[in-house]
């Protein structure tokens, strides 16, 4: 039987100091990549030098370059340089599409062990390795709390026929929440592999700084479309909690400048219901997707 074709594209701006481990991480596959595009954002550093030396080194490695916009655009940015390489790619024949950071390094046998969770689950339709941190010379996991449904936009695995169903990303801060939501909205499953690390080289978030983080986090909620109910909440729940105060009054201004801007949200009534009724079930104590432990993501 065929092994099943995967591609890989990933955004890079201003990575020289850490795409190498990607690159050599990436090179030391036991499954390699069909194809793998890089799409250098407009760097100012070294990264387009070095993602040129290695599309000349390896021939399935496609180098890709914007120009500089001057500024990193949050979101909208990444999504529209993922794009720039998916359209590189439209007319390939494949089975996996993974939009996979430059700031990663991850063992020889990564990819290997996460397509073989999706052999052994078809209705796996988004998942990905367990992003962590190098700290005191320990390994943990970068974020603890995520739910179990959580796939980090660092890593994201999508089995084609999900890509399709869910019609691709949202050009905008939220998208890799919108993404797994409306998969789990129709039918699908998705999970983050917890046994199957990646080293995050570059804190998330460290790029932009603690407060600008949060503030594109509540963007990003708002624009995802959820309860305002939710939301209070979990600004409240966010202020207790490192980074002090900072966190959830982030949270909280950025949902409410998308609010008073009148930012675009997720065009889609039968997705915001569905939301609003698994973040409500939550609230209540009722079954939800938050109380999932395997992955699964079925409406309740």
């Amino acid at each position: 039987m065929q092994e099943p074709r995967y591609i890989v594209i990933t955004p890079a701006r201003n990575e020289a100091e850490n795409i190498p481990h990607t690159i050599a991480s990436m090179a030391s596959q036991i499954r390699r990549p069909f194809i793998w595009v890089i799409v250098d954002d407009g760097s100012t550093d070294q990264t387009a030098a070095i993602i040129d030396a290695a599309a000349r080194e390896y021939p399935w490695i496609i180098a890709l370059h914007r120009p500089d916009r001057g500024f990193r655009r949050q979101g909208a940015g990444v999504v529209e340089t993922f794009y720039d390489g998916y359209d590189r790619i439209r007319s390939e024949t494949w089975d996996f599409l993974v939009k996979f950071d430059a700031d990663l390094s991850f063992g020889a046998d990564f990819f290997e062990r996460c397509l073989a969770e999706f052999g052994r689950n078809p209705k796996l339709g988004i998942g990905g390795g367990l992003i962590c941190q190098e700290r005191n010379g320990q390994f943990e996991c970068e974020s603890p709390g995520d739910p179990a449904f959580h796939v980090r936009g660092a890593t994201k695995i999508y089995r084609r026929a999900c890509w399709e169903a869910i019609g691709g990303l949202l050009p905008a801060p939220g998208w890799d929440t919108v993404d797994e939501l409306k998969a789990n909205m129709l039918g699908w499953e998705t999970c983050s592999f917890r046994d199957i690390p990646l080293r995050h080289h570059r804190h998330t978030g460290s790029a932009d700084g603690t407060w600008k983080n949060y503030v594109k986090f509540g963007l990003a909620n708002y624009i995802a479309g959820y309860h305002p109910l939710f939301m209070a909440l979990k600004c409240a729940k966010r202020m207790v909690e490192p980074p002090y105060l900072v966190g959830g009054m982030g949270l909280t201004w950025g949902f409410i400048k998308g609010c008073l801007t009148g930012v675009p949200r997720v065009n889609d009534g039968e997705f915001i219901r569905y939301i609003h009724r698994q973040q409500m079930n939550r609230l209540l104590g009722r079954p939800s997707l938050w109380d999932r432990t395997t992955g699964q993501l079925r409406d309740v």
